[in-house]
């Protein structure tokens, strides 16, 4: 009987309170110390910090948000440039990266609680998608135990209570990185931030630690500037190499990531200090970065270098002369982007077209590759002469990062390009293709097949991936 009545007990406390330790809300751990404790006090010197950063200039969707996690006496005007950014905009979701300081952690976790807690009230967990982002068998898991003396993403919430109105959030620490919860993150976030134009991730790292401002001042630079060009491969070689540091290393390279598959195109850096422009010791300093990445459209003047220096490039090439060298200041041209440049007769006849499916090189440099290449390496046609160059038309295609088809229900005909792999072999075609040779979709996917030297359905047994493009004439 006392077993009965143990057992009805606990049954009426779960449904009471459904999801048990999951409605529990984490305190505050450096209120006090990292920031004020007091309310008024809290809520002034945050205003202050936003004031510094001034207003945001307007432009393309903000993906990601980088902000510094030292003491606000030391980084907390440079996490006001990032967070001055928010001001107007209409953010409900925020998922938060960073280093776990305190726990050994292999992979990442993310919090399983409904709230954390600051001295301006209790910001609300998303729970489901905190579920949904989970995965033990990707090494990225539910647990509270890192959270608990954890600064990093505890200091950015005074910042999003003061910028925002009502948002929930998912808190993610970052440990040991593993290729396989890399992987799963970066997607699971990039699908968020693509399907939900309300949401925003914020990655919390500090830069350079205890080096003098002379040594810092350059690392820093140096990391900050690959990460505002979105280079990937190029930060993780500078903090891998130890020519550049990040204490929240990991969760920048798996916002990144994040960000570029949800379509970053570039980033911009808003504000660079060290700890010594506050306390004047330039001997001992530690970096603190405030930056943003962006999805944005090749703008007019954009679009104008980008053809100028595609028709150099083949022009150069195929007279003989020295090729270019772009210095201009286009952000997005100094990003890593993938490009296809296409060269037609004036007739419409394709005369060459070559290019890159990634992101692995500036877009600058992409162009003069690839306007190399479609002049003289597509091996469907022989290299372009001098004499021809009057004639010719050139289109180049800026890509997006290519994700997998969930089904052909997604593909759009003059929007996707699509991207197949099957039997140990590859094609492609750009968006426009299919659109000027009147195709539909089962045409389209056919001579997708057929042009990777496959039978037409093959395309049933292979991997497909889509992506879009921006194309100048």
């Amino acid at each position: 009987m006392k077993r009965l009545k143990v057992y009805l007990q606990a049954l009426l406390l779960f449904f009471v309170f459904p999801g048990g330790c999951a409605a529990t809300v984490k305190e505050p751990a450096v209120a006090g110390s990292f920031y004020p404790k007091d309310k008024k006090k809290l809520e002034a010197d945050v205003d202050g910090y936003l004031a510094q950063g001034g207003t945001p200039a307007g432009g393309g969707r903000l993906l990601a948000l980088v902000a510094p996690h030292a003491g606000y006496m030391y980084s907390g005007h440079v996490a006001g440039h990032s967070y001055a950014r928010l001001k107007g905009k209409d953010i409900r979701t925020v998922i938060l990266i960073g280093p776990s300081h305190h726990a050994a952690v292999n992979g990442a976790v993310i919090y399983p609680g409904s709230g954390l807690k600051t001295p301006l009230g209790t910001v609300p967990v998303n729970e489901s998608l905190a579920r949904s982002l989970a995965s033990e068998r990707h090494g990225v898991k539910l647990s509270a135990e890192a959270f608990g003396p954890e600064h990093c993403l505890e200091v950015q919430l005074p910042f999003l209570q003061r910028t925002l109105k009502e948002f929930s959030v998912v808190p993610i620490l970052v440990g040991r990185m593993t290729s396989v919860s890399y992987r799963h993150l970066a997607d699971g976030i990039a699908t968020v931030l693509k399907k939900d134009e309300t949401s925003l991730l914020v990655i919390s790292t500090d830069l350079s630690h205890y080096h003098d401002a002379k040594k810092a001042g350059p690392m820093d630079r140096k990391v900050l500037d690959a990460a505002e060009r979105l280079a990937t491969g190029e930060l993780e070689r500078l903090l891998l190499s130890g020519e550049g540091e990040m204490c929240g290393a990991g969760g920048v390279l798996y916002g990144l990531a994040a960000a570029r598959g949800a379509g970053a195109t570039e980033g911009e850096l808003y504000k660079y200090a060290d700890s010594g422009d506050v306390s004047g010791d330039k001997g001992y300093v530690v970096g603190y970065g405030a930056l943003g990445f962006y999805r944005r459209d090749l703008s007019p003047g954009d679009r104008r270098e980008i053809l100028k220096l595609a028709r150099e490039t083949v022009e150069c090439h195929v007279t003989g002369r020295s090729l270019p060298e772009w210095h201009g200041e286009s952000r997005r041209l100094k990003a890593d982007g993938a490009v296809f440049v296409t060269l037609k007769e004036k007739s419409g006849r394709l005369r060459g077209c070559i290019g890159s499916l990634q992101a692995t090189m500036p877009l600058h440099r992409s162009i003069i590759q690839n306007g190399v290449a479609a002049a003289s390496r597509d091996p469907r046609f022989r290299p372009v002469r001098t004499d021809e160059l009057p004639g010719l038309d050139l289109e180049v295609t800026v890509l997006s990062p290519m994700e997998p088809l969930g089904g052909l229900e997604e593909v759009v005909i003059g929007r996707d390009g699509l991207y197949l792999e099957a039997s140990g072999r590859s094609s492609v075609f750009l968006p426009q293709v299919p659109v000027e040779q009147g195709w539909n979709l089962q045409t389209y996917l056919a001579e997708l097949a057929m042009k990777a030297g496959l039978a037409p359905d093959a395309w049933k047994e292979g991997r497909l991936y889509r992506f879009t493009a921006e194309i100048v004439h």
